[in-house]
């Protein structure tokens, strides 16, 4: 059986998790690929940075973009999480600050549910290279949905 998640399950599972799935646009064709995020519960949005090249452009291009986020134990009980919403380009001190919060936040989550110590943002991402300046967006949310299957046999 499927049900419906409560919001206060959708913040937990972006919360608790770094890695999601974005989707956009890019000459009218769809495209998913994995992505490192931070949910900023702040101020509802999620934090992600990369490299200049094609998804950057399409982004550009088109800012409708989602999040998909799975919590996955088996088959018959996982949860899904996706989030719509649009893309915003940051500059300056503003997206170094933004990087800052994301680094913190990954290594926080990290450390909670990995037990581990990342001591530097390349510990867990592999944007940043060379002098390589990244590319820091966020996700403003318009809305998310979630999904969980529970199916427990006696």
């Amino acid at each position: 059986m499927f049900i419906n998640l409560e919001d206060k399950e959708i913040k937990f599972i972006l919360e608790n998790n770094y890695i999601g799935y974005l989707g956009y646009v890019y000459k009218n064709r769809p495209y998913v690929i994995p992505i490192t995020y931070y949910f900023n519960r702040e101020n509802n949005t999620i934090i992600c940075y990369s490299g200049e090249g094609h998804k950057v452009d399409a982004m550009r291009k088109n800012n409708a973009i989602s999040l998909q986020v799975t919590s996955i134990d088996s088959v018959t009980n996982w949860k899904s999480v996706l989030v719509h919403g649009t893309f915003e380009e940051l500059f300056g001190s503003i997206a170094k600050a933004y990087l800052h919060k994301f680094s913190l936040g990954i290594k926080e989550v990290i450390m909670e549910q990995e037990h581990k110590t990342v001591n530097f943002i390349s510990d867990f991402s592999n944007k940043i290279y060379n002098d390589e300046i990244p590319t820091v967006f966020i996700m403003k949310i318009e809305e998310f949905t979630g999904k969980k299957r529970n199916t427990f046999s006696a």
